[in-house]
């Protein structure tokens, strides 16, 4: 099993702390999250048919020309993967790990690197694998630098998969646009920005055939009816969109100004999460869930992602950090 966000269960076991009593910060999903419109009566009791109109809101929210709906981004991690004979795969880490676990699964070699890719490495890759805004250090890459790299995988039939989750708040930095094009994959979910993790509608970004094979493999009715309709209403709805923009980039503004009063300097982050890297990361990760704050910690890169509070829970986060120790 992969550790994610959002692991509740086994913090509350671990620590003895009931699952009610804790604040969740581990995710990086918008605690200020899209509201439920009243779902028709029918969206439960038939069959979720292809939803042509939740297509082209999706295409147009994105910019992209073509897409497959499916259940979130998750759906595709482990799709994709089945779409190529064993190949090389370069992960551009540190990354969510889904990504590299499924292609390991399926027999692929995969090599994950901590330094941008340079065009000897490019050119000795078949798949190259990256989150944009990066998860968990919120590393963003230019689409120029990205439109370079993918033409020198497709000079020889490689494919660049770009992860853009955390992408909604910086759409100028999206290569959906651009996603048509051959060997270029573009993965986009409502969990994130939306705060519609549980409703698991994701999409796929690509040219025609690749997603006619991914339709193949996912199969009929991939994602449910009632999450179909909520998930038309949020990419329609505009007004939501640029006020949860503004809502979330001075959320993200005053966490990280809240942790550098503490002494804890974030040195990565996007609208969602704020990124520390600190020698000291496992004993802050501890001493906030002795108080019932739950963030996520990365062991192998001394790492510790924090997610945005919810309105009620900004004061209870700053009780927590006004009763840390002093790091040992």
């Amino acid at each position: 099993m992969l550790e994610h966000g959002g692991n509740l269960h086994a913090a509350s076991l671990q620590y003895g702390i009931p699952l009610p009593s804790w604040l969740d910060l581990s995710t990086g999903i918008n605690p200020y999250g899209y509201p439920i419109p009243d779902i028709p009566a029918a969206a439960w009791q038939r069959l979720p048919e292809p939803d042509r109109q939740l297509e082209q809101a999706a295409s147009s929210y994105y910019g992209a020309r073509h897409l497959l709906v499916t259940a979130g981004s998750q759906a595709a991690i482990q799709t994709l993967p089945r779409l190529r004979p064993s190949c090389r795969v370069t992960v551009l880490g540190p990354m969510y790990a889904e990504h590299a676990h499924a292609w390991r699964q399926h027999g692929h070699i995969v090599t994950e690197i901590a330094h941008l890719p340079d065009h000897a490495l490019l050119q000795r890759t078949d798949v190259l694998l990256l989150c944009n805004p990066n998860n968990p250090t919120g590393r963003l890459i230019e689409p120029d630098a990205l439109l370079a790299w993918h033409q020198t995988l497709a000079s020889h039939g490689g494919w660049m998969i770009v992860d853009e989750a955390f992408m909604d708040s910086t759409p100028q930095h999206s290569l959906a646009p651009a996603s048509h094009l051959p060997e270029l994959i573009i993965l986009r979910s409502l969990g994130k920005f939306f705060g519609l993790a549980g409703a698991r509608v994701g999409f796929l970004l690509a040219e025609t055939t690749l997603l006619d094979q991914a339709a193949e493999l996912l199969g009929p009715w991939p994602v449910t009816g009632p999450a179909q309709f909520v998930a038309h209403a949020a990419l329609t709805d505009q007004v939501w969109q640029h006020a949860n923009m503004s809502r979330l980039t001075a959320a993200s503004q005053q966490l990280a100004a809240l942790l550098q009063q503490y002494g804890l300097h974030p040195v990565g982050g996007c609208s969602l999460f704020q990124w520390l890297h600190t020698s000291h990361s496992k004993h802050l990760h501890q001493e906030l869930a002795r108080h019932g704050i739950w963030t996520r910690h990365f062991t192998q890169y001394n790492g510790l992602r924090i997610g945005l509070p919810p309105e009620n829970g900004w004061d209870r986060f700053t009780a927590a950090l006004d009763k840390l120790p002093p790091a040992s």
